[in-house]
């Protein structure tokens, strides 16, 4: 269900500029305060920040845009994008419903852009299902709700053992704990992602997606490896230990072996070894049939509400 404690109105906000240095870790520490397990978070998971910080699409975001509100120097919001300066995400207290006027006017002025998605210029912020607060600002402003697009979270349980993995013959399932081979890491998730034509050489040689996040974990992130001893199948795991919950990201299957049990077993993995290390449950930030047929659960969606600017 949708939060339900009253939003207060502050005369003591302030609004300032993200600074990447100083403010990372007080946002993370915003999101694990915030989140509540039995509520639908207004919020994201904090998993998803950190990953958004170690992707390589973050060194073309301008984190100066990004706002940063806060109350007698608490953190009670932030107003952002992701990887695309068109779509916005408006991150609060639930009870500081009052900001979300100041958070839509500074979308209004730093944000928004060309989508390739839409073919048009928008500005679109991301709303969670039965966020009445945030949809009835977004409708004040001339935001419509865009059908067919959204993010869905699914949930899975772990008060219960994971199925055990099987592979087909010939193939293994180990951690990078085991062995962390950037380059095969690099190409299993370019292709897993369906990228065209042959992955540049700079880019193949990089450093492992991730892996320079405070909480990124080894031990916890599971490939599938082919018989020619490539990696085929990947699956990221992050655990919040506050709140105890893992982050499924990222998930990718090389299409040359899709349809063996490769994904649902690397994902299987990654989830017996968080639920080993205290996790309660997982989230996955998808609701895409894969996950469903392997046992998650839908909890809820982030609906997308666009403003055109053309």
């Amino acid at each position: 269900m949708p939060a339900t404690r009253r939003a207060v109105v502050r005369s003591t906000i302030t609004v300032r500029p993200y600074v990447l240095a100083s403010d990372y870790e007080a946002v993370n520490r915003f999101f694990v305060d915030v989140y509540q397990h039995d509520e639908v978070p207004v919020s994201w998971l904090q998993p998803r920040w950190e990953y958004m910080h170690a992707h390589p699409f973050i060194d073309t975001v301008p984190l100066e845009r990004i706002a940063v509100f806060e109350d007698g120097g608490q953190i009670v919001g932030v107003a952002h994008p992701e990887d695309n300066l068109a779509f916005v995400y408006f991150q609060r207290r639930p009870e500081y419903g009052d900001i979300l006027p100041a958070m839509f006017d500074h979308a209004d002025r730093v944000f928004g852009g060309p989508s390739t998605m839409l073919q048009r210029d928008v500005i679109g912020v991301f709303i969670a299902g039965g966020d009445q607060s945030l949809e009835d600002e977004a409708t004040s402003r001339g935001y419509q709700p865009l059908t067919g697009h959204h993010e869905g979270y699914s949930e899975y349980p772990l008060d219960q053992a994971v199925p055990a993995v099987s592979v087909p013959d010939g193939f293994r399932i180990h951690s990078l704990a085991d062995d962390n081979d950037h380059r095969k890491i690099n190409l299993c998730l370019w292709r897993g992602f369906n990228h065209e034509g042959t992955m540049a050489e700079e880019e193949a040689e990089q450093p492992g997606v991730a892996q320079g996040a405070p909480n990124f974990r080894k031990d916890l992130t599971i490939v599938a490896v082919a018989p020619n001893g490539e990696y085929v199948s990947y699956a990221g795991m992050w655990h919040e230990t506050i709140n105890r919950y893992g982050y499924v990201e990222p998930v990718a299957t090389d299409p040359d072996y899709r349809r063996r049990g490769l994904g649902r077993a690397v994902v299987f993995e990654a989830l017996r070894r968080v639920r080993a290390d205290g996790a309660k449950m997982a989230w996955v930030g998808s609701d895409q049939e894969f996950y469903k047929a392997i046992g998650f659960e839908k909890r809820f969606q982030r609906n997308l509400w666009v403003k055109y600017l053309d």
